[in-house]
């Protein structure tokens, strides 16, 4: 990826790349804090951008620590209130917002390939995002206070793309409050020092598959010659056709592969934790499709039972070790959210709902995993030891009442929850 030095105001520099939206968070907040420091350049050890470095030796290598470190008291939050709240906001932007907008805009851009399944997804998820802040604009100018802060700075910087790439007028039409707020912060005078004139999109933008391909790095050909110009032996030509012959397999259709398929696909293959394990008559996604199709009750939970494989699938319960630092139901789902985002990998092999219950300030987080194996899977790769060190974990007897209830009540997100004492607040699934 190819850096530049973009300086931030007098003196301060930020290492980041062209067009690059988490460097613009912090890039705003300075123009409104005006921290006027020497800097000087330097080697990040994670090689990272945006990178922050001060004459001091002080570095930073987080775009939102960087954005929180160069902005002003008032853009933090005047109070601790404020201040929480603009987190909030923040970590609302991180869990909710990039991971939709990258999976959406990023094909268009042409720096990633397109999968339909995981497009369609992400506009149901912006869709959502964007009822959220419709709804918390409704009354209000900006999200925290009567000011900007930094928290509209980040989300205005993480729907900036969307806004500009596929957010076109019939798609946003019915978010008029948060499209109002969103055309107020980028023509503050601190956002256009920053963006310019950013012009809202007028038609939604496609996958070009054209500009992807150029996008790609070209692959060095072999040498057709031996030095002196001597053509290599004709044997050895014949062995390398028929290795390329053998190599070459046809690829899976992109528009068949969903996003589990699609994050398996763009990272280096590491060892399979299920590839010792007999093949199972339990089809996981036979089940999704059921679960997210007919009635759970009458339909999916009979299917569940049905085919269920007791050998190869293992069921277990969890719960949040630390209720007592849950405030925000808001954040709380986000903290669900989170873990399920970063666990791409393991859609394949697990179904899960967890439950929030409770109210703000007195709530707990509980759920049903179904996992592949007999052993609790997070522990078995590096790619999926996400936050389960924060939940207890009991394995359940699939013959037992106990555990047929709670598949029930919490794959219905209604019942007694007698374990829990509190109602329901919301819930996620992963499928």
């Amino acid at each position: 990826m190819l850096a530049y030095l973009n300086s931030l105001v007098l003196f301060q520099t930020l290492y980041t790349y062209p067009e690059n939206w988490r460097a613009f968070k912090a890039q705003i907040a300075a123009q409104y804090s005006d921290n006027r420091t020497p800097a000087f350049l330097s080697n990040f050890p994670l090689g990272k951008v945006p990178a922050y470095q001060g004459d001091d030796g002080f570095c930073l290598f987080e775009s939102n620590a960087i954005a929180h470190y160069v902005s002003n008291d008032a853009l933090r939050g005047a109070t601790p209130q404020a201040a929480a709240q603009v987190l909030q906001w923040v970590s609302f932007a991180d869990s909710e917002i990039i991971p939709p907008a990258s999976a959406w805009v990023f094909p268009t851009l042409g720096i990633m390939q397109f999968n339909k399944q995981a497009t369609e997804q992400a506009k149901e998820d912006v869709k959502r995002v964007l009822t959220v802040l419709n709804q918390h604009l409704n009354t209000r100018t900006f999200l925290v206070g009567e000011r900007i802060s930094l928290a509209d700075i980040t989300v205005a910087c993480s729907l900036l793309w969307l806004y500009k790439q596929v957010l076109d007028p019939s798609f946003r039409q019915p978010f008029t409050n948060a499209n109002r707020w969103f055309v107020t912060c980028i023509n503050q005078p601190q956002f256009k020092a920053v963006l310019g004139e950013v012009k809202l999109c007028e038609k939604m933008a496609q996958f070009d598959a054209k500009k992807f391909a150029e996008m790609q790095p070209k692959k060095e050909t072999p040498a057709k010659k031996e030095k002196g110009g001597k053509e290599a032996a004709k044997p050895q030509e014949k062995k390398e056709k028929k290795e390329k012959k053998e190599e070459k397999k046809p690829a899976p259709e992109e528009d068949d592969m969903d996003a589990a398929d699609a994050a398996l696909a763009s990272e280096p293959k590491t060892k399979d934790p299920f590839a010792a394990l007999p093949k199972s008559t339990f089809v996981l996604d036979n089940f999704k499709r059921s679960y997210s199709n007919d009635d759970i009750e009458k339909v999916a939970i009979p299917h569940f039972w049905e085919h269920f494989d007791r050998e190869g699938y293992s069921i277990w319960y969890c719960e949040y070790k630390y209720p007592q630092e849950l405030t925000q139901t808001f954040m709380s789902c986000n903290l669900i959210g989170g873990m399920y985002q970063r666990l791409d990998k393991l859609r394949k092999n697990a179904f899960a709902s967890v439950l929030l219950f409770g109210t703000p300030n007195n709530h707990a987080i509980s759920g049903i995993w179904i996992l592949r194996g007999q052993e609790l899977a997070f522990p078995l790769s590096a790619d999926w030891t996400i936050d389960y060190e924060s939940y207890t974990w009991r394995k359940l007897d699939p013959n037992s009442d106990e555990c047929k209830l709670m598949v029930k009540e919490y794959f219905l997100w209604e019942g007694e929850f007698k374990h829990m004492g509190m109602a329901v607040n919301q819930g996620k699934i992963f499928k």
